[in-house]
């Protein structure tokens, strides 16, 4: 209900009223001054509770808006932090540097030469994507290798070590051993030569 359809009827409706109060209407019947009044009053707190629903409807209407525009809001807001998020995801991925980047690889001469023939087919050598994606394969492959002959060296670094300490061990056992009986020996011979008694000198001039 707009404004002015609703305040013509409350217009009408109170000059009625006044209307009553007036001296011309004293010698009136009472009885249908009072009817009067009464559907007049019925009038006016009926366009009343018309505006009071009114009022409430528009402010209904107003809180829907209000609600709808700042979910609207909200979701604009919402919009905007995904997309900064997204363009700080995307400058991120941008400046990402790869592991692989820092990770010597045979040159491409070396890996034609070393890797197998399928891995350096005309077809990848002209796709960088697949051509990197070999290197790198092959260079896990060889590294594997490699990693295992160093192993393997380590370990008969390692066999050949124990066996030199070993035969170390056996020599300075077997060094302990006669440097024990030289010492022995000495001993030996020492009390032999206290016990036998020294043989006489023979004078030649002494007569026979």
């Amino acid at each position: 209900m707009s404004p002015q359809t609703t305040e013509e009827p409350y217009e009408a409706v109170i000059n009625g009223l006044q209307a009553l109060v007036d001296p011309a209407y004293l010698t009136h019947d009472p009885a249908a001054l009072h009817a009067r009044a009464s559907a007049l009053t019925g009038r006016l707190k009926s366009l009343a509770r018309a505006a009071n629903s009114a009022t409430r409807a528009t402010k209904n209407l107003t809180a829907a808006a209000r609600h709808d525009m700042d979910q609207s809001h909200l979701g604009l807001q919402n919009l905007l932090y995904e997309k900064r998020h997204l363009e700080r995801e995307i400058e991120k991925c941008r400046q990402f540097a790869s592991v692989y980047q820092d990770i010597p690889l045979y040159t491409l001469d070396e890996f034609k030469v070393l890797a197998p023939p399928e891995a350096s087919t005309d077809d990848v050598l002209s796709d960088e994507h697949q051509l990197l994606l070999n290197r790198l394969s092959f260079e896990f492959v060889e590294r594997q290798r490699l990693d295992k002959m160093k192993k393997e060296l380590i370990q008969q670094k390692e066999e050949l070590l124990k066996e030199s300490k070993a035969k170390l061990s056996t020599m300075d056992s077997v060094k302990t051993q006669i440097e024990t009986l030289v010492k022995v020996a000495s001993e030996v011979q020492k009390k032999v030569d206290e016990l036998v008694l020294p043989i006489p000198t023979v004078n030649a001039d002494t007569p026979g």
